[in-house]
């Protein structure tokens, strides 16, 4: 008598889905980079990227339902992909923002975008590293918080250099560009600490 053999479906590869979102989120701030300096179509590019990582993170969401053994914490992959969408979609908001107010991004909004940019990829390299290499992970994290208190020191900046500014039309546009600048860092922050707190729950 034939024994019968039961087979489990193939695991969706949920880490690898997170670090494709990711990656759709690197492109997303770098194209955001692009936008602050004049590049044309830069906006359209974000907001298309914008829309891809909303695809990306209903991958991650529909794998979650899927495993029987997740690499992670399944809450953790959540709040991870959940956190990584606001800072694509902060992002978006910002340019959005400035097209509708026809505000020309300054120098420092070309800064805080570029530090934007280079915290969201100091994520992507901490997701890749996640699994197996903890403190390279943790070391990418501390790199995006590294970014967020960059940010956070254009920000101060920027807003001393509106003191002498009589238009306060033009100080109240700046204040609010640059304030949703740093609501990116801040989501930014948000994912470099969970990813912290899922490493430390491997341990």
């Amino acid at each position: 008598m034939k024994r019968r053999r039961w087979l489990l479906p193939d695991a969706p590869d949920v880490l690898g889905l997170l670090c494709a979102q990711a990656a759709v989120t690197v492109e997303g701030l770098e194209a955001m980079v692009a936008w602050t300096q004049g590049e044309e179509g830069g906006a359209d590019r974000v907001r298309m990227l914008e829309h891809e990582a909303d695809t990306r993170r209903r991958e991650v969401r529909d794998a979650l339902t899927q495993l029987f053994a997740p690499p992670l914490d399944p809450e953790d992959l959540f709040t991870l992909s959940q956190n990584l969408d606001e800072v694509i979609n902060s992002a978006k908001d910002t340019v959005r923002e400035a097209e509708l107010i026809g505000a020309e991004p300054d120098q420092a909004m070309i800064d805080m975008a570029a530090e934007l940019a280079s915290g969201t990829r100091h994520l992507a390299e901490a997701f890749a590293a996640l699994v197996h290499h903890g403190e390279a992970a943790t070391t990418a994290a501390d790199r995006a918080i590294k970014s967020h208190r960059n940010v956070e020191h254009i920000y101060r900046r920027a807003m001393s250099a509106l003191i002498g500014v009589d238009d306060l039309g033009a100080v109240t546009i700046r204040r609010e560009l640059y304030r949703r600048l740093v609501r990116t860092s801040n989501d930014i922050a948000a994912v470099a600490d969970r990813v912290w707190y899922a490493v430390l729950k491997q341990t």
